[in-house]
């Protein structure tokens, strides 16, 4: 990637905000009484489950896993591993999968395998964003927020090389 590539909104923040709103209600009236294990794949996913998290008003606990497919460039290896794995007992418990994008489906086709050897009550998916372009392997999106087109986006916690994390828009990057 050009390190002099400059970032250009494509969903602005105000957007992100009304999307992770209504991903709330919709998680709100499907968990309220469950107290699930919402669970965010790092390092990606920490800005939106954060978000999210602050608009859930019931009983829930967080817990994380660091998956890898990515090395330090656009392009999935392909072989996914876990990095750091479970600390939390999710046998019997609601999970909730939260993700800052889908993209080809190979990494969270790898993890809804991985949860569900471990015995939970149930196992759903909330993504922020879906590029449906790019998908090789089927996934299930329980609660859905944007689609998203087939660029490599930045910001809201998502990455290149580890920088643009912290951008409050998802960005695609131009030279």
């Amino acid at each position: 990637m050009n390190t002099q590539a400059k970032p250009r909104v494509l969903i602005p923040g105000a957007e992100i905000e009304a999307t992770v709103k209504r991903l709330a209600a919709e998680i709100t009236r499907d968990y309220r009484d469950k107290n699930p294990v919402l669970l965010g794949i790092l390092k990606g996913s920490f800005v939106f489950l954060a978000d999210l998290v602050r608009k859930l008003d019931f009983p829930l606990q967080v817990e994380f896993i660091r998956l890898s497919s990515y090395g330090s460039g656009q392009q999935s290896s392909g072989s996914v591993k876990v990095v750091q794995g479970l600390r939390l007992n999710i046998k019997d418990r609601h999970v909730l999968v939260v993700e800052d994008i889908v993209d080809t489906g190979v990494t969270l086709a790898f993890l809804m395998e991985y949860l569900k050897k471990k015995k939970p009550a149930s196992v759903r998916l909330c993504a922020l964003s879906d590029k449906p372009s790019r998908r090789r392997v089927p996934v299930q999106i329980d609660y859905q927020g944007l689609t998203v087109p087939d660029r490599f986006l930045v910001g809201y916690g998502l990455d290149c090389d580890e920088k643009y994390r912290n951008l409050p828009d998802i960005c695609v990057l131009e030279e």
